[in-house]
């Protein structure tokens, strides 16, 4: 905290709302993913961001969250309804492969599919396959494979509503396969930055991926079509939607 105090803030919210602000300003839509969250935090950053996130995980009691408040169940799921309660446009998800059984998985799902159900607020659910690092607790850990992956996503694609889209890692998991058992999101590849989470597992690039799955690709904004429409979106971001959305509230094409 005493960077951040030398810096002239209270808290880490408050660092994080200029740089969203700073984003604006130069014409960038933000996502902000802080963890786990008050009602008033969010408030207060609901303005600056054009959707938010947070991953569930599992809502397994795992060995590999013991010790650490912030991965529990109950608080993570308790920030993804507080969103839901302000109209936040939402990203959530599992991480397959960190201790949890196939039941967690089917109810974790089943939870997030119950939330979107009261708020309408999930736009889509990473379904994304842990990544075992070496020196760490979890280094011989099993790394699930393409048809875990299948299986999960298959399962997650008929419990879980419609409008919610299922986004996996492209950079993580070969996506073809997982894009024809109900995959329909690639999430965020950048030419300018490192996958921050899996360093070791470098973006694929734009022709790359679409060799990758030989489906035509189309570009979105952080917050999806349906809450364009619907004008989930505040003052503070609404000329950048409007210019950067099409009709259909996609990312517009020049």
């Amino acid at each position: 905290m005493s960077m951040l105090n030398d810096f002239g803030y209270d808290d880490i919210i408050d660092y994080l709302l200029d740089l969203c602000r700073l984003s604006i300003s130069v014409g960038l839509l933000p996502h902000s993913n802080p963890g786990i969250l008050e009602k008033k935090e969010l408030e207060k950053l609901k303005p600056y961001n054009a959707s938010m996130g947070l991953m569930l995980e599992t809502i397994g009691d795992i060995d590999a969250h013991h010790g650490c408040k912030g991965k529990s169940p109950e608080v993570r799921i308790k920030t993804i309804e507080l969103a839901g309660e302000l109209k936040i446009p939402f990203t959530t998800g599992i991480l397959v492969g960190i201790g949890e059984t196939w039941e967690e998985q089917v109810r974790s799902l089943k939870k997030i599919k119950e939330i979107h159900e009261k708020f309408g607020h999930i736009q889509e659910v990473i379904i994304q396959n842990f990544i075992p690092k070496p020196g760490t607790r979890m280094a011989a850990s099993h790394a699930p494979g393409i048809e875990e992956m299948i299986k999960t996503i298959s399962m997650a694609r008929h419990i879980l509503p419609e409008d919610v889209t299922i986004q996996i890692s492209p950079n993580l998991i070969e996506p073809g396969a997982l894009i024809r058992s109900g995959a329909s999101d690639l999430g965020g590849i950048s030419p300018e930055t490192i996958d921050h989470i899996n360093p070791e597992s470098p973006w694929p690039g734009v022709e790359e991926l679409k060799n990758m799955i030989n489906i035509p690709l189309r570009e979105r904004l952080p917050i999806y079509p349906q809450y364009v429409k619907k004008m989930w979106f505040s003052n503070e971001i609404s000329c950048l939607i409007r210019k950067f959305s099409d009709t259909e509230g996609f990312r517009k094409t020049y």
